[in-house]
C-alpha cells in the first residue's frame, strides 16, 4: 500500500513538474494519438495562416504592378485623344508618340518586371499558382493575368498614323479586371486567415482537454495523498508497536 502511495504521489510530482496530465503514450494511449491528430491539424492551420499571409503579399506585389500599368495606359489614352484633334501635324504627333511609347516601355518592365520571391508575376510565365491553406496541403488556385503589350494588344500602338483608341481601352478592361480578380481573391484569403486562426484555437483547446493538467486539481490531488500516506504510516507503526507489545508479553517481557 505504502509502495503505491509513494508511485501515486511520485506520477504527481511529474505532471505539476510539466503541468501536464499525459507525459508519456503509456499515460493515457488513446488520448496520446488523438493529442497528435490535433496537433498535426493545429499546426497545419497554423502554416495555412503563414500561406495566406505571403500569397496576400504576393498579390499585393502583382496588384502594384497593375496599378503602374493602368497609370500608363489611362495617360496613353490622353494622349491618344489628343492626337485624335486634327490642329495637330505630323511632328506634334510624333511628340505625343514618343510619350506614349515611353509609356509603353514602362509597362513592359511593369509587365516583366514584377516579381515576388523570384516569381514573374505579370508576364505570362506562371499563370497558376497554388496555394496550400488547409493542413492537408491543399487550398486554390490563383491565376496571374500577362500584360505585356502584346498580350494587351498595343505593342504596335502609333498615334503617327491611323490609330483606334479602342485598342487602349481594350488594354485598360484587361487590366482592371485583372485587379478586380486580385481583389476577390485577397478577400478570400482574409476570410480563409479569420477561420484557420479560429479551427486552430479550438484544436489546440481540445487538445489541452487531453493533455494539459488542472493544477487546482493536482494540488489537492497531491495532499490527499500525502494525508493518505502520513494516515497509512501512522497505522503501520501502530500495528507494529501493538505487535511489539503483545509479542513481549507472551515473552514475559
Amino acid at each position: 500500500m505504502q509502495v503505491a502511495g509513494v508511485n501515486s504521489i511520485t506520477e504527481i510530482y511529474k505532471q505539476l513538474s510539466t503541468l501536464r496530465k499525459v507525459n508519456s503514450a503509456a499515460d493515457n494511449p488513446a488520448g496520446i494519438a488523438i493529442s497528435q491528430k490535433l496537433i498535426s491539424s493545429s499546426n497545419g492551420y497554423d502554416v495555412g495562416n503563414n500561406n495566406a499571409g505571403t500569397s496576400k503579399d504576393l498579390l499585393s506585389t502583382a496588384e502594384g504592378g497593375l496599378s503602374k500599368i493602368q497609370d500608363s495606359l489611362q495617360r496613353m489614352r490622353e494622349l491618344s485623344v489628343q492626337a485624335s484633334n486634327g490642329i495637330y501635324n505630323l511632328d506634334d504627333k510624333q511628340a505625343i508618340q514618343d510619350e506614349i511609347d515611353a509609356l509603353k516601355s514602362t509597362i513592359q518592365d511593369a509587365a516583366k518586371g514584377t516579381e515576388f520571391n523570384t516569381i514573374k508575376l505579370l508576364d505570362g510565365s506562371k499563370a497558376d499558382l497554388n496555394l496550400a491553406l488547409n493542413p492537408s496541403g491543399s487550398g486554390m488556385t490563383i491565376q496571374l493575368e500577362n500584360t505585356t503589350l502584346e498580350t494587351l494588344g498595343i505593342a504596335d500602338f502609333d498615334v503617327t498614323g491611323d490609330f483606334d483608341i479602342t485598342a487602349i481601352d481594350n488594354a485598360l478592361r484587361k487590366v482592371s479586371e485583372s485587379r478586380s480578380s486580385i481583389g476577390s481573391t485577397q478577400n478570400v484569403l482574409e476570410h480563409k486567415t479569420n477561420y484557420n486562426s479560429l479551427a486552430s484555437i479550438n484544436l489546440q483547446q481540445a487538445n489541452g482537454r487531453i493533455i494539459d493538467l488542472d493544477a487546482g486539481r493536482a494540488v489537492s490531488d497531491k495532499q490527499k495523498e500525502e494525508l493518505l500516506n502520513e494516515y497509512k504510516l501512522f497505522n503501520m507503526k501502530e500495528s507494529i508497536r501493538n505487535s511489539n507489545t503483545t509479542v513481549n508479553r507472551l515473552l514475559g517481557f
